[in-house]
Formats: structure tokens, sequence, C-alpha cells
């Protein structure tokens, strides 16, 4: 007897959902066998690993880790190490240490603050199995974004489904085109990619007073992206798509192209005072 139509639908078919996460909009599709258990799968494993990352919620892990100098979180411990890795080879531009910034920082963007910080932190930080211990806040929300679209993501995997997660700008591999959003605030998309790296756009046009947005290089104690935008695709996975844009946000416009360019794995497109500056490869990644 064939299966009924509602039957086929529930395995098989298209399922999209959006969602608010990390004060941004999540968007997550898949198509394929059981598509929509697959995105409430990917949803409630964003929600969950967001209630654990949110530096702005007293009751989260990493909330907890500031507070005390101390936790056992995995996940934390997987970001951490990720982030020294990164602070190793960007010469200290990305930088976790800097958590008391990044709050003091989000207080003054958000209007509750009259001033932006002026004093950067220094401090040490070692990652034992899941125990991580630091003796200075942690800044992780350069890495949590990508780490959530990223273990989302892999709940989207199975025979027969395939699907990608979006949030904010940052992404898994897009199984179709995707547009790159317009700093200048028009709907002209700055270009069209078709790649399968992984992908994150920053910069200071979604968030930003009098001047300051969310970006800071601890190394010069300044504040502020130095460009409009950056768009990078990455072929390890979200989590480096997302520390690099960061990462070059923060940086001068030619040593953020000789950091894109030195880095395997990584392609960039720079927005800087509205010149587009790309790496070799990156048209590679633009249908």
């Amino acid at each position: 007897m064939m299966e009924s139509l509602a039957s086929l639908t529930t395995r098989f078919g298209d399922s999209r959902r959006e969602f608010d996460c990390c004060d941004t909009t999540f968007r997550v599709q898949a198509t394929g066998v059981r598509a929509g258990a697959a995105v409430t799968a990917a949803r409630d494993t964003a929600e969950s690993l967001e209630a654990q990352l949110n530096a702005f919620d007293e009751a989260s892990a990493v909330s907890k880790l500031n507070r005390g100098g101390e936790v056992v979180n995995e996940h934390i411990a997987r970001i951490v190490r990720r982030g020294l890795e990164y602070k190793d080879r960007t010469d200290g531009v990305f930088d976790i240490h800097q958590g008391r910034i990044e709050q003091e920082l989000k207080t003054f963007l958000r209007g509750d603050s009259e001033t932006p910080p002026t004093e950067f932190n220094t401090g040490s930080v070692c990652v034992s199995g899941s125990q991580v211990a630091t003796d200075v806040e942690l800044d992780l929300n350069g890495l949590a974004k990508g780490y959530i679209v990223d273990r989302a993501s892999k709940t989207l995997a199975g025979l027969g489904r395939r699907g990608f997660v979006s949030g904010g700008g940052d992404m898994s591999p897009p199984t179709g085109p995707v547009a790159i959003e317009s700093p200048y605030g028009d709907d002209t998309p700055l270009k069209i990619l078709e790649t399968d790296w992984h992908v994150a756009t920053s910069g200071g046009y979604r968030r930003s007073r009098n001047g300051t947005d969310h970006i800071y290089d601890s190394t010069t104690e300044s504040l502020g992206s130095r460009h409009e935008s950056v768009t990078v695709v990455a072929r390890r996975d979200c989590m480096e798509a997302d520390a690099l844009a960061t990462t070059l946000a923060a940086l001068p416009l030619d040593e953020a192209h000789e950091l894109a360019t030195e880095w395997d794995g990584m392609e960039a497109l720079i927005i800087h005072d509205g010149v587009f500056h790309t790496t070799d490869g990156f048209e590679t990644h633009v249908r």
C-alpha cells in the first residue's frame, strides 16, 4: 500500500525555521529524510548552547567561569582551546582575555553607560579536559556564534538529508547561493556566494554608537572596526570564519590583507572606504 501524503511529508520534505539566538536571527533549513525533526534538533542545540555561552546571562556557564574563575564544561573548553590557538596565530589581535572589555563595550553600545571602556586586561587561562580555569574574565563572543552554528549544523547531517544553519551572517556551508549584505543600508548585495566553505561577516555597521562598535584590538588598545565590512570564507569550520572575520575587522587594511592572504584555508573580502579588497582566491567562491 502506498504511503499517505502526510506520512511522506513527515519522512521526506523541506523544513525551515527562524528563531532568536545570540542576539540575532538564526535560520535553519533542511531537505530530505525527517527534515522537520532535524530542524527542531538544530534549534534545540543552538538554544541549549546559547544558554551555556551567553556571557550576559548570569546563569550561564560562561558567567559562572567569569565570576568564579573555574568551570567544567566541554563546550567552553573547546572554544577556549581554539581561542588560545588564534591568539597565538594572530599575534594577540584575537584575544579571549578581554571579557571585561567586552562587557563594558556592550553596555556602552546598549546605551547603559556614557563612556566606552579604556583599560584592557592581561591574565592567563588554562584548560585540562573539560575544566577551564582563569584569573581574568574571558570574551568568547568572537567564537561562540560560529561554534553554535557548527554544532547545530551537525544535527542536520544524515543519510538522505542536507541543510544549513545561518546565524546573523555566520553560516555553515550553504546549500545554494547566498548574498553578502551591504553595510550601506541598501538592498543590493555586495556579492553572491556559491561555496562549500563556511562563511562569516563582521564589521561595525550592525552595532555602533558614536563611532564605536563591538570590534577591538587589544594589541593597540583601540576600539572599532577599521573597515565597513569583512566577509570570510573558511574551509575548517564556521568558528574559524567567525574568529578571522573579527580579526580582520580589527586590523589596518594592509595587515588584514596580508593575514588573509597567508592563512591557509581562508579567503576574504574587505570593504574599506567603499573599495573592495579581496584575496586572490575569493572570487572562486562567488557565483
